[in-house]
């Protein structure tokens, strides 16, 4: 079933600032039995206005904040979802308002560098992220996640994570695992090297004329 995006409300939105709340969104399919999640996202990418993160799912709370913090972006994220059935949902659709939000924040792209990639080490374990703002959706994710469960968070969502990220968002998002072993490590190194992979594809540079695209727009 298609996600329905459009049940996103814009309640503030600014150049680079934007709220987004995610409500009453039918998860199962099934419109007999409908499970939903409410989701609440506050992004700011030019300023660092303090980071909260609240969805239930510690791990995943966790991995957010190091998203933000390694982007240096102003982040409020309040979700409650189906907890009792598990954490799918809830860290799906937090990948979704969250690329919506990016999506509307970054306005008609004038001027951003558009491009991001980061590598980061975490001990044994080396990420790298690459990010095109480019206006299209695809995703690659290549990590073996051996351990199925931190804590709450089924690891194998993550790839759910930045596939609703990067479809949202309307980017390109290449992440992969060269090497590790701890999932803890893995799944880190690709939250971090995510948000600076970001940081450098949101930087406006003014020695860009227009668009960072020969099309003139993206």
């Amino acid at each position: 079933m298609t996600k329905p995006w459009r049940n996103i409300t814009t309640i503030w939105s600014d150049k680079k600032n934007c709220v987004f709340v995610f409500i009453s969104v039918n998860l199962t399919g099934d419109s007999t039995q409908t499970k939903e999640t409410q989701i609440e996202v506050s992004l700011n990418l030019d300023q660092q206005t303090g980071i909260q993160i609240d969805t239930g799912v510690g791990y995943f709370d966790h991995m957010l904040n190091l998203l933000a913090k390694h982007g240096r972006f102003g982040l409020v994220v309040k979700a409650t979802g189906d907890l009792e059935v598990d954490a799918h949902h809830t860290v799906e659709d937090t990948g979704i308002v969250l690329g919506e939000a990016l999506k509307e924040a970054l306005g008609d792209k004038v001027q951003i560098e558009r491009y991001g990639d980061a590598m980061v080490p975490m001990d044994e374990t080396l990420a790298q992220v690459v990010v095109d703002l480019s206006g299209r959706s695809y995703l690659v994710f290549d990590a073996e996640l051996t351990n199925p469960r931190l804590g709450s968070f089924e690891t194998e969502v993550t790839e759910d994570f930045f596939q609703a990220l990067a479809f949202a968002a309307e980017m390109n998002l290449h992440a992969r695992v060269l090497y590790g072993r701890n999932t803890h490590h893995k799944i880190e190194a690709l939250f971090k090297a995510t948000g600076r992979a970001l940081r450098q594809a949101v930087t406006i540079n003014s020695a860009i004329e227009g668009v960072n695209s020969t099309k003139g727009g993206i």
